[in-house]
């Protein structure tokens, strides 16, 4: 892969990643029911702000016609905010494990009712120590550090090798 390709490939799963696994987290919760607890939230914060720099990044790159300087910090500031992510994740899988002590505090949903104090009392407990989904042993916390943290690793690894070649000069 040439130095460009490789940048080009940064650029793109700097916004790939992180928008599938907010994308994914979404669907969980608005077409399966599964709804973020309080550490699913921490998950979802870092993915929001890796798409933000992903897209400014892309824009800048766009703009100019070429690559470097402030959209390789955005680049890599992205891809930190996804490793972010997948580390809050790996947290939140121990946890849920039962590996080590979690939070306190739990994130509930809105319910529909009456009054406020119906809303209140109807809302579902979402517990942070129990997964309320997984596949082949693994919860959705684990997914997310799995695929961030490989993410994370691999646009920076494809950004570094864009700067090969480059002679520590930007275009």
């Amino acid at each position: 892969m040439t130095p460009a390709k490789a940048r080009d490939a940064a650029y793109a799963l700097a916004l790939i990643v992180p928008a599938l696994l907010m994308g994914g987290a979404l669907i969980a919760q608005y077409v399966f029911g599964l709804y973020p607890c309080e550490m699913c939230w921490w998950q979802r914060y870092p993915h929001i702000a890796a798409i933000v720099l992903a897209v400014l990044a892309l824009a800048m790159k766009r703009g100019k016609g070429r690559v470097g300087g402030a959209g390789d910090l955005a680049v890599t500031l992205a891809a930190i905010a996804t490793g972010l992510s997948g580390l809050i994740g790996a947290f939140h899988a121990g946890v849920e494990y039962g590996w080590w002590q979690g939070v306190t505090a739990c994130a509930t949903v809105g319910g529909s009712g009456a009054s406020a104090l119906d809303a209140i009392m109807n809302a579902p407990v979402i517990r942070c120590d129990v997964a309320p989904w997984s596949l082949f042993g693994i919860s959705l916390a684990g997914y997310n550090f799995l695929i961030s943290l490989g993410g994370a690793v691999l646009v920076l690894a494809l950004l570094g090798k864009g700067r090969k070649g480059r002679k520590g000069t930007f275009r």
